[in-house]
C-alpha cells in the first residue's frame, strides 16, 4: 500500500510515529536538498555533515511531535525551523569549547560536525539577527527562515504560511534588507 505525503502527515500528526518513517523516505531528496543548501550557505564552510542535519531533523521531529501538521509544505517549513535549531546548537557547543566554556559532554562525531569556527560565528549572527526581527516583525521572520533555512519557493512558502505570493516577495526583501543592515553594523 502506497501513502502519499498528505496520509502520513495525517497519521503523523494523529499519533502514528511510525508514518514519520515513511513521511522521511518520501520526502527525503527535498531535506536533503534542503540540508545541502544550509552547509553551504555559511561561506562554504563545513558546519554539519548533510545527512547528519536530515538524521538529526528526524530525531528532533521524533522527540517533538508536532501538534499539528497542515501538509508537505507545513512539514518541511517545520523541518527548516528544526534544522536551524540543530545548526544553532552545534554552533553553539562549538563556541562553548572554543571559549573553553561550559564543559559538556560531547561524543567525539559531534566534534567535527561543526568545524570552522568563522562559520559557527556566522551562524550564530544570523539566530540573533533573526531573533531580533522575529520580536519587530513575526512574519517577515517566518518567510525568511522559510526562504533561508528552509530552501522553499515563494510559492511553497506562501502556502506553508497562508499568504500570498506578493507578500512573500515584499516580506523576503524586507528581511533581508534588514538582516543585512544588521548583520553590518
Amino acid at each position: 500500500m502506497t501513502h502519499t505525503p498528505t496520509l502520513l502527515i495525517q497519521k503523523f500528526s494523529n499519533g502514528d510515529a511510525s508514518a514519520l518513517n515513511q513521511l522521511f523516505e518520501l520526502v527525503y531528496d527535498e531535506l536533503h536538498s534542503v540540508a545541502k543548501k544550509q552547509r553551504g550557505r555559511w561561506n562554504g564552510a563545513e558546519t554539519l555533515n548533510t545527512v547528519a542535519l536530515i538524521h538529526e531533523t528526524y530525531l528532533k521531529l521524533w522527540q517533538n511531535q508536532p501538534n499539528q501538521i497542515e501538509n508537505r509544505r507545513h512539514f518541511l517549513a517545520i523541518a527548516a525551523k528544526a534544522m536551524r535549531q540543530i545548526l544553532i546548537n552545534y554552533a553553539e557547543k562549538r563556541s562553548a569549547q572554543k571559549r573553553g566554556g561550559e564543559f559538556t559532554s560531547v561524543d567525539a562525531d559531534s566534534l567535527d560536525l561543526m568545524a570552522d569556527d568563522k562559520a559557527a560565528r556566522e551562524l550564530l549572527e544570523m539566530h540573533e539577527t533573526l531573533n531580533r526581527l522575529e520580536k519587530i516583525n513575526q512574519r517577515q521572520a517566518q518567510v525568511f527562515e522559510c526562504r533561508f533555512f528552509g530552501g522553499m519557493t515563494v510559492d511553497d512558502t506562501a502556502f506553508a504560511l497562508e499568504i500570498s505570493p506578493a507578500t512573500v516577495k515584499r516580506d523576503w526583501q524586507s528581511a533581508c534588507n534588514w538582516i543585512y543592515g544588521e548583520l553590518n553594523r
